[in-house]
């Protein structure tokens, strides 16, 4: 990982949060950082062709639009690759990783509606044809708030879960727009609102009112953490009894460390584990020393419990809730 100057770690860590929703939100933050309008977009431009920064714009909540799950598939040694490479062809497929474990495919699935969600499970499960776990989001504690680049202590963000919405034919448009991220350009909002026939102030309102249903988990800079040298990453798991599950997630959401913390179904018999926490590090030994500790700081330390690290990483984009059949544009 190269050295980042000063200006380029604000764009990274400081912009995750707290992105100014204006007309002109380069401008905006230029005059934060006490440079110019042009400035502040070549160096996002040139972040982004990096492959640090995977886009800037809104992370919806999951549960709020469209049907998402986690799953994972128990492939064969000789069938991973080729499976991997089939799945990632698939546009509702956004996240896909090899972990440590019998089932050694871990994919999220998204869709625009669950009728959706479940034929690409359904065409999954028969293509790769051995096990698979599907493990629906039950209640999340701490999701995709951002990735802390500072080492400084997280400032805990409360969470509500986000409001389920019913997306119009418009809202669909300005979801379509906005999920690869918008462009890096002085109004990047007047170019959208132009593509839609609409005006930016209703974008921005949009936008907004999303952000204030919790339907916008956050809107800012989309980071890329194994680019930036966070190439350890565990996926810890717990058999929490379901009684105690939230109130200790709600303690592990808050540990070091933990970027994402949620409660998801079982599906037993081969899955009991509920509880989840993702931890990333640039280091194996980091990373596991910090799941001991949120383990033993959250009480988790007597429940049953396995670690999947990642081995590889096939597939890392944002989740598209639109797909181009529905609005043209993906």
């Amino acid at each position: 990982m190269r050295k980042y100057d000063d200006i380029e770690m604000a764009l990274l860590n400081d912009f995750q949060h707290d992105f100014p929703l204006t007309q002109r939100p380069f401008r905006a933050l230029g005059e934060q950082l006490g440079i110019s309008e042009d400035a502040v977009l070549r160096h996002l431009a040139h972040l982004s062709e990096e492959g640090v920064i995977s886009r800037v714009g809104p992370v919806f909540s999951p549960g709020s639009i469209g049907a998402s799950t986690l799953a994972a598939l128990a492939a064969s040694p000789t069938k991973l690759e080729s499976l991997a490479q089939w799945l990632n062809g698939l546009p509702e497929i956004n996240h896909n990783y090899q972990r440590e474990h019998r089932y050694n495919l871990w994919f999220v699935a998204t869709a625009p509606d669950a009728a959706r969600l479940n034929g690409t499970l359904e065409n999954i499960a028969e293509h790769a044809a051995c096990s698979m776990l599907t493990l629906p989001l039950l209640e999340s504690f701490h999701i995709d708030l951002g990735f802390d680049l500072a080492g400084k202590p997280r400032r805990h963000r409360a969470q509500s879960g986000g409001a389920r919405v019913q997306l119009s034919a418009a809202q669909s448009a300005i979801v379509a727009a906005l999920q690869s991220g918008i462009p890096l350009q002085a109004e990047p909002f007047a170019a959208i609102a132009q593509r839609l026939n609409i005006t930016p102030d209703e974008v921005l309102a949009q936008i907004a009112h999303w952000h204030g249903q919790g339907v916008v988990k956050r809107f800012g800079v989309v980071v890329r953490h194994h680019e930036l040298g966070y190439r350890e990453n565990a996926m810890a798991v717990w058999d929490v009894p379901d009684e105690a599950a939230s109130a200790i997630g709600k303690i592990a959401a808050r540990q070091t460390g933990v970027t994402l913390c949620y409660r998801r179904a079982r599906q037993m018999p081969d899955w009991p584990y509920n509880l989840y926490c993702m931890v990333h590090g640039t280091a194996r030994a980091t990373v596991q020393a910090q799941v001991a500790a949120l383990a033993r700081e959250s009480g988790l330390a007597d429940f049953p419990a396995r670690v999947l690290f990642s081995n590889r990483r096939f597939k890392q984009y944002g989740a598209r809730y639109v797909f181009e059949e529905h609005h043209g544009r993906n």
